[in-house]
């Protein structure tokens, strides 16, 4: 008996393909707006790739009951190579406390799955994933540094003079 594959037609991948850009490219934007490393086009790239790489998983992966083992492992895969990526955007400062990058990677990190959301598409989380993440990103250092002042301490970011 022949395998059957998972088939998806492409106005559907082209949908899955510019969902997963566009969301990971509005993270992006943030993180350009203040002038991190990783911007727009890192962002978009990472979310573009993931949610490439979870279509042609699920294109490939038998259409038979209990073959999704596949899918998950390559994701998985992505996801533990994103970690690398996202490691190279952090940087050490000379001061021992002093580590940037790391709102960047985390970021880096959540665009490869909204891309894999997206790739498997599954649009209510990664509508409510991106939308989520823009909030954090645009209000977390504000609460942050809203909270510092409140408990009368100086926030690190005060410190490096960086606003997210």
């Amino acid at each position: 008996m022949p395998v059957t594959m998972a088939v998806i037609d492409p106005v559907e991948m082209s949908i899955r393909l510019g969902t997963a850009l566009v969301l990971a490219g509005l993270l992006g934007l943030n993180r350009d707006l203040h002038n991190k490393p990783a911007g727009v086009r890192t962002h978009g790239l990472v979310a573009l790739g993931a949610a490439l790489i979870t279509l042609v998983s699920i294109q490939l992966a038998p259409a038979e009951p209990g073959t999704g083992d596949a899918v998950i492992r390559i994701i998985q895969g992505v996801i533990t190579g994103i970690g690398f990526l996202g490691g190279g955007v952090i940087l050490h400062g000379m001061a021992e406390s002093e580590v940037r990058g790391l709102t960047t990677a985390a970021s880096l990190w959540l665009v490869a799955g909204i891309g894999i959301a997206c790739g498997a598409g599954l649009w209510v989380p990664a509508f409510l994933t991106a939308g989520l993440a823009l909030v954090v990103l645009i209000v977390g250092g504000r609460i942050e540094r809203a909270v510092h002042r409140l408990l009368d301490r100086a926030s690190p970011r005060d410190a490096n003079s960086d606003p997210q």
